[in-house]
């Protein structure tokens, strides 16, 4: 009876030791999906003078895709030099319980749409920190991913080189 005890006890060690792989696994492999996805999850700045200068890898498929602030809160932005302003999925505004200005129409991918203008008090890259950004709600746009548009970036110096882009704000453009 006591060796039937122990066989018992084996196995149930033994499917413990092989969930605690596989979950380890998973994970594992998720973090370096995401770090390939963005590998910009941490951006590092560097203060430099009267500059604060962020650099950004692009991802596999050649994409800037970084984490930054909302209103003080956790974003993934993809950089957009097409899009006019910063447009924020409507659930995602939701979330950070953005104004909903007067309706624009705007052009996405999937066509026409009407969109809402709206201000985000803070935007922030790393050490940058921009302020009092306009912004779009789009509803129907999936997901949580924010297009980082114009009305961000042209408050910016950029430059982009060998697969990396070089973000930097001046002192005189901070508030």
């Amino acid at each position: 009876m006591s060796q039937t005890a122990g066989r018992r006890a084996g196995r149930v060690m033994l499917v413990l030791a092989w969930g605690i792989g596989l979950w380890l696994a998973a994970r594992f492999f998720g973090d370096w999906e995401e770090g390939r996805y963005n590998p910009n999850r941490d951006p590092v700045s560097r203060i430099e003078g009267d500059q604060i200068e962020v650099q950004l890898a692009g991802n596999a498929q050649g994409h800037f895709i970084v984490t930054g602030q909302i209103n003080g809160e956790d974003v993934v932005f993809l950089l957009d030099t097409g899009a006019t302003d910063v447009a924020v999925p409507q659930g995602l505004a939701e979330r950070l319980n953005l104004e909903h200005g007067r309706p624009v129409q705007v052009q996405t991918a999937n066509g026409p749409a009407t969109g809402y203008r709206t201000v985000l008090r803070t935007l922030g890259l790393g050490e940058i920190v921009l302020h009092d950004v306009r912004a779009l709600v789009v509803p129907g746009f999936p997901g949580e991913q924010v297009l980082l548009g114009m009305s961000a970036l042209r408050q910016l110096e950029f430059t982009q080189r060998a697969g990396t882009l070089v973000l930097r704000q001046h002192a005189t453009e901070r508030p």
